[in-house]
């Protein structure tokens, strides 16, 4: 990880004093008087990703972002036996490792209501709810792969483990005001289809060989999301984000808010209530799942932290 720090000018030295005693820290650089606004001296360096939110910790402690900046970048390629030397020095391995400041920035990102948040919701509920009235699976899976919600649970679930009670709310917020956001577009949709003869509400209650596992609820879509909340926490606090397509489209979130939605268009409270329960559960597991890996997550870093203390003293 690359570390760009604005430090004022009578912290400098102390900051640079305990980067350069850290042996995960390498390739410190400092510039002075070269920070405008804010004034200070422009400090750079590299860490090892295993021991990064350790050393920004630190950072934090002497506070250096009250009255300057930590600014912390991936670095793709660092050719540098200094650098190999740093990770060899840190515990665990870079791949696993989370950067808790970075991840909080990822999950508070996604956690600001925005227009654009409530627009992809609404279109991907219609999409699939259409995907559930037609019978056609691949519009359930683009509609999964369209919707955006992962952002706002992986917030509430690091809120949970960080004890961030702005998280909870914020993703809390994001979440319900979304799905309502996406049943609303439904309800729209339903009734403009309806009035262009394009579908009725007999072919929202015809059986959907293909499509039924959407609004009705069951063990394996638990254990599913479950999964899929393991797996979106693990690839967005390690930077996999490659996964995360896959545990988008691997839940039934948002075709259950989009049958939600055209079921209450067309006074179908059951099949409303079914699609409700599917969602109600989905989402909690989704959240469970995220949090229980967090907490490993946290559980293995602090143990390979508190080694590395051990054998520094």
């Amino acid at each position: 990880m690359h570390l760009r720090l604005v430090v004022p000018g009578e912290l400098t030295e102390r900051v640079v004093a305990q980067l350069r005693d850290d042996e995960t820290v390498t390739d410190v650089v400092v510039l002075p008087g070269a920070a405008v606004d804010p004034p200070g001296d422009l400090v750079l360096a590299d860490v090892a990703r295993e021991a990064a939110s350790e050393v920004i910790d630190r950072l934090v402690a002497l506070g250096v972002p009250e009255r300057g900046a930590v600014a912390v970048e991936e670095a793709d390629a660092v050719l540098s036996r200094a650098a190999d030397r740093a990770v060899a020095a840190a515990p665990g391995e870079p791949t696993d490792a989370v950067v808790w400041q970075q991840l909080r920035e990822r999950a508070g990102a996604e956690n600001r209501l925005s227009v654009t948040f409530l627009v992809l919701m609404a279109v991907a509920c219609v999409i699939g709810m259409v995907g559930v009235v037609t019978n056609q699976p691949i519009l359930v899976v683009g509609a999964m792969a369209v919707g955006p919600d992962f952002g706002p649970l992986s917030a509430l679930a690091y809120g949970i483990v960080r004890r961030s009670g702005e998280m909870v709310v914020g993703g809390l917020r994001s979440t319900v005001l979304g799905y309502a956001a996406g049943m609303v577009g439904a309800i729209l949709a339903a009734w403009v289809l309806r009035s262009w003869g394009l579908i009725d509400e007999h072919d929202l209650v015809a059986r959907h060989a293909l499509t039924d596992f959407v609004y009705q609820p069951g063990g394996l879509g638990a254990v599913v999301a479950f999964l899929a909340g393991v797996a979106g926490a693990v690839s967005l606090s390690t930077s996999r984000t490659g996964a995360l397509v896959g545990v988008l489209i691997s839940v039934t979130t948002i075709p259950a808010a989009g049958v939600i939605g055209a079921a209450l268009a067309y006074g179908e409270t059951a099949k409303a209530g079914e699609a409700g329960r599917q969602l109600v559960v989905n989402v909690a597991m989704i959240v469970v799942g995220a949090v229980v890996a967090l907490l490993v997550q946290r559980g293995g870093q602090v143990l390979d932290e508190r080694r590395l203390r051990s054998r520094r003293a």
